[in-house]
């Protein structure tokens, strides 16, 4: 008897629509503007990505999640219109590298009640399942508790650079991507992905944001969790930081700061350790350009819009956020009018006894692999540094 090999699945943009409405039973995907996005990310996955067959099963499963979310997302809206009555107090914004200290900020200030946060299981899976009541959200969490254990046992190193938890906040990147108008290049070298990126307008995908959170509030108020505001967090704000002040008026915005030199090799390895998953044919110097140049484009972004309206931004040195947390966070609260009551304090000095960074593994890499010199970092991010480190 003939084995058949099943055919490489390919990412062609109607299919893969069809096949999320056949798979949901739903049609309406929402604002269109993602079409466009998903356009170029399935021709630079084609064209750019150098897939292997097992990373092009992995990342058409993630297309079909982020596509039928979208009608799983709608279909909810279109069930319970109060869902857009949900209002977004201005929210409190971290910035900064990946590496500067920015997930131990925000999953500190999110042991304060008065915060909304996202852990990662509700950005892995914002939408209810279908037999699960909004009361227990069990079976998200169960299987994304289920799923951080595999990743971290498959990549041990993955824990080094990143502190991956089910139940602890994290990024909101990952809801953006339902846009199609993202840092999608986190799973592989897609250049003409990022051009078309670098030139397009992207208020709708932070205006899709806003919908999204929208629709989490109501499910934790459904749950019973009751907060002011929420706290965010994503290195991918920088590029935007004039949209993320836009979109969400009153924003609060702290921006942590870490030598450069020190932060973008660091990056580069996780990008690198990324893209390993979906291909077999990986360039680390692509890791090492692609992050030094977006960055350095990322500060000059945020120094220009700082030099016009400076009072919405706080800065927090790294050292600070790793040396006197629970101070860095008074002088958070002092800054932006907020009151840090003492069980939220109690509850953050908890926090910060059960999660001791060495209990995690160094992360260890070697900067000239990513075809990285420190004295062209120096160079690069000479302004921000400048202003900021030096």
């Amino acid at each position: 008897m003939t084995q058949h090999t099943p055919p490489p699945v390919r990412f062609d943009p109607e299919t893969l629509l069809a096949e999320a409405q056949a798979k949901t039973g739903l049609s309406d995907f929402g604002e269109p503007s993602f079409r466009e996005g998903l356009r170029v990310f399935c021709a630079a996955l084609e064209n750019d990505a150098k897939l292997s067959d097992f990373g092009r099963g992995l990342l058409h499963q993630k297309v079909m999640e982020l596509l039928t979310n979208r009608l799983g997302i709608e279909d909810w809206y279109r069930r319970h219109p109060e869902i857009g009555d949900e209002v977004l107090a201005p929210p409190v914004v971290i910035v900064g590298l990946p590496r500067t200290g920015t997930t131990l900020l925000q999953r500190l200030l999110s042991q304060d009640p008065q915060f909304y946060s996202m852990p990662w299981w509700e950005s892995r899976y914002p939408v209810p399942f279908p037999d699960e009541s909004l009361a227990a959200p069990t079976q998200r969490v169960e299987q994304a508790r289920a799923e951080v254990k595999v990743m971290v046992e498959a990549m041990p190193k993955l824990l080094s650079i990143h502190p991956m938890d089910a139940d602890q906040a994290d990024e909101e990147v990952m809801l953006m991507e339902h846009a199609f108008i993202a840092a999608m290049n986190t799973y592989a070298c897609i250049p003409s992905y990022m051009d078309w990126l670098a030139q397009v307008d992207e208020r709708p995908a932070y205006a899709y944001l806003k919908r999204m959170l929208k629709f989490l509030q109501w499910q934790k108020r459904q749950r019973g969790i009751q907060a002011e505001r929420w706290v965010l967090k994503a290195p991918h704000h920088l590029l935007r930081i004039h949209l993320v002040l836009e979109l969400f008026p009153g924003a609060k915005i702290i921006q942590t700061h870490r030598d450069p030199v020190d932060t973008i090799p660091s990056i580069a390895s996780f990008l690198d350790t990324l893209w390993r998953i979906y291909s077999n044919d990986v360039d680390p110097t692509a890791a090492g350009r692609e992050w030094s140049a977006l960055m350095a484009r990322a500060f000059r972004h945020v120094m220009t819009v700082r030099d016009e309206n400076p009072a919405p931004f706080f800065d927090v040195d790294f050292l600070d956020t790793v040396k006197r947390p629970l101070d860095t966070a008074r002088a958070i609260y002092a800054w932006a009018g907020l009151t840090l009551t003492p069980e939220a304090e109690a509850a953050m000095r908890r926090w910060l006894d059960a999660n001791v960074r060495d209990a995690r593994a160094a992360h260890e890499y070697d900067t000239s692999q990513f075809g990285l010199t420190p004295e062209q970092l120096r160079q690069q991010f000479a302004e921000y540094r400048q202003r900021h480190i030096v």
